[in-house]
């Protein structure tokens, strides 16, 4: 596993990107909210460990008027109403108060860019500014050309494939969460130059003195 260079810790001024959905606001919490304004039934937990919305809760796999029908659910009022992880409003205190600007960078349409704006600002996060990338089916993040312009010092994310093709020289940390059916394992970990549990654990460890090149 490559480590950052040393010599780039706690440059006052620097940006820090920040993924939204797995880092900093819980999504799949959401989701369970999402599918009972969509149908009425607030489901059950399936497997606490799955990567995956749907297959962390018992629900059925949707297709037509019932996939339409949820998918109206993630309108201007989802993204504005999503719940904060545990400790991340804490972690992203910490990262300001030691002079890091925090910018969310996030692969969702662009008309969502001030909903998710507005759900940050309420759950606490001192965080000023969203850039909005939508998807891509390239192969390469749809976050990279976005994170060339804006040049953050470190970027974290929870999705190993949105690590493509980001400058190796942007610090690239993986929040490695829930395991089951997850996408981040094999070779293209070694696009990840750390690996941490959640937000928090990033932020220890990044404003730690123990941070040193191997």
């Amino acid at each position: 596993m490559k480590k950052y260079n040393n010599s780039f810790k706690q440059r006052s001024g620097s940006i820090i990107a920040l993924d939204a959905d797995g880092v900093l606001l819980d999504y799949n919490a959401a989701y369970r909210l999402a599918w009972e304004r969509a149908f009425g039934l607030l489901p059950d937990l399936r497997d606490k460990n799955a990567y995956w919305a749907i297959d962390r809760w018992d629900v059925s796999r949707l297709d037509g008027m019932e996939l339409i029908k949820f998918r109206a659910c993630f309108d201007e009022q989802y993204w504005k109403s999503i719940p904060a992880i545990p400790n991340a409003v804490k972690a992203c205190e910490e990262l300001c108060s030691a002079g890091y600007e925090l910018v969310c960078v996030s692969a969702i349409e662009s008309q969502f860019q001030h909903a998710r704006l507005q759900n940050l600002q309420e759950c606490g996060f001192p965080i000023e500014r969203v850039i909005a990338t939508s998807g891509s089916n390239t192969g390469i993040s749809p976050k990279a050309a976005a994170l060339r312009e804006l040049n953050p010092i470190a970027f974290v994310d929870d999705f190993l494939p949105y690590l493509r093709g980001i400058p190796d020289d942007i610090h690239a940390a993986l929040i490695m969460r829930e395991p089951n059916g997850s996408p981040n394992l094999g070779g293209e970990l070694n696009l990840a130059h750390s690996l941490h549990p959640d937000l928090q654990a990033f932020a220890s460890w990044w404003l730690s003195e123990s941070r040193c090149v191997e």
